[in-house]
């Protein structure tokens, strides 16, 4: 999913470094390192589209309207992979800017191919851990939405306290989102899914804005597309959950 962040980079063509072990519940983090190759393509988006699309991690609060050169409401996305969902959503909702964590760089200049090829100019993109992202540049209650699509399953048990969604995460995006702004998460992981409803639901800023006779999951919202890798999943018989909070 993502690797070590770095700010702006115009990415080697060299496989990055190699994984690394990550402590979870030592200090919330959104990703692991992951090795990847950038290809020439995104090598050319990173140097023709980078500066315009990609901001600076800073210790400040974000000025969206400065960012973004306009007011609209702001969603935010935690580890955008290599780009498709964000771009296609984007698209559908051109009066909603998309603000996009992802450190890993192959990812990074995928989507900024996309968002050249589509001409898109409502997403920018954060190259840095979202979760000090979310500590140190994101105000309260000053997001419309955040989406979390396919988060690293860690499928072993032993290593279920490295998963993403977990209830100190929880808390800092429920407090950033507007009272009725949307918690919006996706796993093709049934025990995965089955914690991220149990986490959601015990946030006390939240409120499940599904039925419960589908057993608290939400069904898929048309803007969220299949992806290749959930055809996939789908093909070899694979459920994906969604799980929709609204916040209160």
């Amino acid at each position: 999913m993502i690797e070590t962040p770095s700010l702006h980079p115009i990415p080697p063509a060299s496989p990055e470094a190699a994984p690394a072990d990550v402590s979870h519940p030592r200090a919330i983090r959104s990703f692991v390192r992951r090795t990847g190759r950038t290809t020439i393509a995104q090598a050319k988006a990173f140097a023709d589209v980078g500066p315009k699309f990609l901001l600076p991690y800073s210790a400040a609060p974000v000025d969206f309207a400065a960012v973004f050169g306009r007011s609209a409401p702001t969603l935010l996305e935690i580890g955008f992979g290599m780009g498709e969902a964000t771009a296609h959503i984007a698209a559908l909702m051109p009066e909603k800017n998309f603000l996009c964590c992802e450190v890993h760089t192959p990812g990074v200049g995928a989507l900024l191919k996309r968002i050249d090829e589509q001409a898109l100019t409502n997403i920018r993109i954060l190259q840095h851990d979202a979760v000090e992202v979310i500590d140190n540049m994101l105000p309260l209650a000053s997001l419309e939405g955040v989406h979390i699509f396919f988060p690293d399953p860690w499928h072993k048990k032993k290593h279920n306290k490295r998963r993403l969604i977990q209830s100190p995460l929880i808390a800092k995006l429920a407090a950033r989102l507007k009272p009725g702004g949307t918690l919006h998460c996706a796993t093709d992981w049934q025990p995965y899914a089955e914690q991220i409803l149990d986490v959601l639901s015990a946030q006390a800023l939240l409120k499940n804005a599904a039925d419960a006779a589908n057993g608290g999951y939400a069904p898929k919202p048309d803007y969220r597309p299949l992806t290749k890798f959930e055809n996939r999943g789908i093909k070899l018989g694979h459920g994906v959950w969604d799980v929709v909070f609204t916040r209160v």
